[in-house]
């Protein structure tokens, strides 16, 4: 188990981070942006959201920082802390003269953790939980370079999610798109050709299963390439389809389904607007600007 003395940590997306102690090594790093005026009740909040999201994806991590769970306890033993205000409250009020909350915190992490009051699991989440790495955001994720969404769909593949391929650079019209998804998903003949029934019939497919006898699998991965050029033709309806993907991934992974899509761009500048409310994000590999040139 790493220790303050031994842990080596660089700064990386969030969406890389294997586990909760993972994530609060981001925070360590950068504080300031994390948990602006340093508040402790903040970080307490940010955690209790970690532990609904491990909820909704039905994820078996552990996970020590309920108001009385495990940290708090070993406060209680360790430390003497006790307070019914939960962990945050105790050792802000704790905090000695010459340090902050959030140094004070990351030291009282590091003790707990020496003593190995809970082990994490060797195993990480994208071991244990296939294919979170590209459902942690909006369950959409831009890709430039074709071999890294190749490579992404041959992972996934492996860990026998259904992969269905829409070539959407041989989309100009709306009707197109709408012949596409009606064929690869197998749509019954009622399906209505426009937005509202696409987002009726994928989330039949997304959150029941498929209309034919198609195996399940894991999950499913729709996949689009040249995605760009049907978002130059049809900028709206490109945007709509990218949503309605989202808030169905959404809707399927309460009911522990789920349906993953990756999108390549030729396009390594394009952006779209918030999908299922949140940002499309570009992949770990190709998150930062400089990753998608040459």
């Amino acid at each position: 188990m790493p220790t303050e003395d031994s842990l080596q940590s660089t700064a990386k997306h969030w969406q890389e981070c294997t586990d909760v102690y993972d994530f609060l090594e981001q925070i360590r790093l950068r504080p300031g942006m994390w948990l602006p005026g340093g508040s402790l009740l903040h970080l307490q909040s940010i955690l209790v959201g970690y532990r609904a999201a491990l909820g909704v994806h039905s994820i078996n991590e552990p996970f020590a920082f309920w108001p009385d769970d495990h940290f708090t306890q070993w406060l209680r033993e360790h430390h003497g802390m006790s307070s019914s205000l939960g962990w945050a409250a105790e050792i802000e009020r704790n905090t000695p003269d010459g340090s902050t909350p959030i140094e004070e915190f990351f030291r009282l992490l590091d003790d707990y953790r020496r003593h190995a009051a809970l082990k994490p699991t060797p195993n990480t989440s994208k071991a244990r939980f296939p294919g979170i790495e590209y459902m942690g955001n909006t369950f959409v994720t831009l890709f430039w370079r074709q071999r890294l969404l190749n490579q992404a769909v041959q992972r996934l593949g492996d860990r026998d999610f259904r992969v269905v391929r829409l070539a959407a650079g041989q989309w100009s019209t709306e009707q197109d798109m709408h012949r596409a998804f009606a064929a690869a998903l197998h749509f019954p003949d009622y399906y209505g050709h426009n937005l509202d029934a696409l987002n009726d019939c994928l989330g039949d497919v997304a959150c029941y299963g498929p209309y034919d006898d198609t195996a399940e699998g894991t999950g499913l991965v729709l996949t689009f390439t040249d995605y760009d050029r049907f978002a130059a033709a049809c900028p709206k309806v490109a945007q709509a389809a990218l949503d309605i993907i989202a808030n169905q991934a959404r809707h399927a992974a309460v009911l522990q389904r789920r349906l993953i899509c990756l999108v390549h761009s030729n396009d390594p500048d394009i952006q779209f607007d918030p999908v299922g409310a949140m940002h499309v994000m570009w992949n770990s590999d190709e998150w930062l600007n400089a990753n998608r040139r040459g």
